[in-house]
């Protein structure tokens, strides 16, 4: 049930990472992260974590085109089934060129080609959830090939800090407000990842569609799509503007939201905001993205769809083999 799974989240932090073949991971201070869907969500969390680290995501086939074999980079690769073909594509070309590459993966052909090249990986517990919502998993495994230690440590305590009872009440009303809309997130481009994770878990868990985007960039280009007219009014009629707000974002962002909040406010374009205001860094976020799956729930309760699996992915997948 995805309700045990979203309330069960905490318990994911008390996970001990065991590195297996730790004799071959070395100190790296820049890193590729290669994972797809809910297992390529571990980059982006780390950057809003801590800005300063070098990392790079690639959701792709392959390795990044600017890679260079010289550079000391360490590529992780992240499938939570371990069979995503893009980072098995990723995974193999890194270790074909004879570059420093750990694998995270619960099991599948990725875990079999670790095993096998004799590289480090973590093996993640298998618990039956979907990708998406195992981020506390991916997260700690990440930090622990990555040396990570304080931040490893403060990941832990979330085990006892995380309230996502608490947060239901405030899911379950941005649902109420978000019936037959289509939800736009915005953020701080410092807190993309947050955003971003957001309209996954609308995409996969309400089944519904949903976009995403940054300030200031959207102030440059996006929100001229909303500057309704009559002929255009029934287009942007149903969207629903959410905006992840940051007492530590940068005060011209604070003030660039605000004022697009009020010309859309005008244009009677209906937006809610979510406070990221909870403890120290890693409780802001992990608080924030337990509101999302809590209203993503509810959502999918309204429209009476499934909100576990994926059918059309697997679907999908079938039809590319």
């Amino acid at each position: 049930m995805l309700t045990k799974a979203i309330k069960d989240f905490p318990k994911q932090f008390e996970f001990e990472p065991e590195v297996q073949n730790a004799g071959k991971l070395k100190k790296h201070s820049s890193y590729v992260i290669g994972g797809m869907g809910g297992s390529g969500l571990v980059a982006g969390i780390l950057r809003a974590l801590k800005p300063e680290l070098d990392i790079a995501a690639h959701h792709e086939y392959g390795l990044p085109t600017f890679i260079d074999s010289k550079e000391k980079r360490l590529f992780i690769a992240i499938s939570y089934s371990g069979n995503t073909e893009e980072t098995i594509s990723f995974f193999q070309e890194a270790n074909k060129k004879k570059l420093p590459v750990a694998a995270i993966t619960t099991g599948g052909k990725l875990l079999k080609l670790a095993k096998e090249k004799k590289v480090p990986y973590v093996k993640l517990p298998s618990t039956g959830i979907q990708p998406r919502m195992s981020l506390g998993f991916m997260l700690r495994a990440a930090l622990k090939l990555m040396a990570e230690e304080k931040l490893f440590k403060e990941a832990g305590e979330l085990a006892k800090t995380l309230k996502p009872s608490e947060a239901e009440a405030l899911g379950k009303a941005f649902a109420k407000e978000l019936r037959g809309k289509v939800p736009v997130i915005y953020s701080s481009r410092k807190n993309q990842a947050l955003a971003y994770n957001w309209k996954i878990k609308f995409n996969e868990t309400g089944k519904i569609p949903a976009f995403y985007n940054t300030f200031p960039e959207l102030n440059h280009n996006e929100m001229t799509g909303f500057d309704v007219v009559d002929s255009t009014r029934s287009l942007s009629g149903n969207i629903h503007v959410i905006i992840l707000k940051d007492p530590d974002d940068d005060t011209r962002i604070k003030k660039r939201m605000k004022v697009l909040e009020n010309l859309y406010v005008d244009r009677y374009i209906p937006v809610s905001t979510v406070e990221i205001d909870a403890g120290g860094t890693l409780e802001k976020i992990f608080s924030t993205l337990i509101v999302g799956d809590w209203t993503a729930y509810y959502l999918a309760k309204h429209y009476s769809t499934e909100p576990e699996e994926v059918p059309m992915v697997e679907e999908f997948k079938k039809l590319i083999k």
